[in-house]
């Protein structure tokens, strides 16, 4: 029973200490300067009666006495830990208002990314860095881009990215804060009644194409369908010719037989009599015609 009680009093204990203690300790032995943490894309600089005895850049437990001397001992009391954030970051400017050659308002949307690359500069040569940067990409980006040729401000995004950077970078790289990658993202009209007319314009252009391709293709067919009546027309022509010559030639050959001409004729004079819808009375051979052809004159 007593082991059970004292393994829950050392457990008890240890909790305890492990959620209480161990951070009260930790955090006084950092306030007292024994040692710091450096998190990755982070920077400490330490100042102590406003002169700067430290930077701590790279990620890791550091040994304040060991990397700052003695003054690590009472910077935690009579002096400043600044923490800074060094990694990459970027900002998006929308419609910045610039003016082409030919007068058109237009819109700049520029996009660039900057990181701090000199902490005590960062820190003392600007009191506000990022929004150094922003107003100087924005005035760099509405000087160098305005009274551009519209076409020009329309197609060579990259140059005119390029042109903004290098006069951009030489200012921000003295406050310790770099300019990285600048691009020129959006160009657009700013002016609606503009584009309007724009809308217009091209609408208005898409119906001119769309109905010459509509014509052209009427006329492709009208030529298709022309040349084809006309060799069909040749063809008959050619047919109408040429069937009298064969007809000819047909009765020419019938001819010389004359029993199958004399059959031919009549056959094709039965077919003429069938094909009028004329009555026709048959005569037995033998019989008095005289009489009967009046008894049918008669009755008719």
């Amino acid at each position: 029973m007593d082991e059970i009680v004292g393994f829950i009093a050392s457990f008890g204990f240890c909790f305890v200490a492990l959620l209480f203690i161990d951070p009260l300790v930790r955090f006084f032995l950092r306030f007292l300067g024994a040692y710091a943490i450096v998190e990755e894309g982070t920077c400490h600089v330490y100042v102590l009666f406003g002169k700067v005895i430290g930077v701590l850049t790279e990620p890791g437990l550091f040994i304040l006495v060991k990397s700052l001397g003695l003054k690590g001992l009472i910077v935690g009391f009579f002096g400043q830990r600044h923490i800074i954030d060094m990694r990459l970051d970027q900002q998006y400017l929308r419609s910045l208002p610039v003016n082409s050659e030919e007068g058109a308002p237009m819109g700049i949307g520029v996009w660039y990314e900057m990181y701090v690359s000199d902490p005590v500069d960062f820190l003392f040569k600007n009191s506000d860095p990022r929004g150094s940067l922003s107003a100087n990409v924005s005035s760099s980006a509405v000087r160098m881009l305005s009274n551009m040729p519209l076409g020009n401000m329309l197609e060579t995004r990259h140059t005119m990215s390029r042109a903004v950077r290098a006069d951009v970078s030489p200012k921000s790289n003295a406050w310790g804060y770099k300019l990285g990658s600048v691009y020129i993202r959006k160009v657009h009209f700013r002016d609606s009644g503009m584009i309007r007319q724009i809308e217009e314009k091209v609408v208005n252009r898409l119906r001119q194409v769309t109905s010459a391709i509509q014509q052209d293709g009427a006329n492709r067919v009208d030529i298709i369908t022309s040349s084809a009546q006309r060799q069909a027309a040749v063809a008959f022509a050619q047919a109408t010719a040429t069937r009298p010559k064969v007809v000819g030639e047909a009765l020419e050959e019938i001819c010389q037989d004359p029993a199958v001409a004399n059959l031919m004729f009549e056959l094709l004079e039965v077919e003429n009599l069938l094909k009028s819808g004329a009555k026709v009375t048959l005569v037995p051979p033998g019989s008095n015609t005289e009489m009967l052809k009046q008894l049918i004159a008669v009755r008719s």
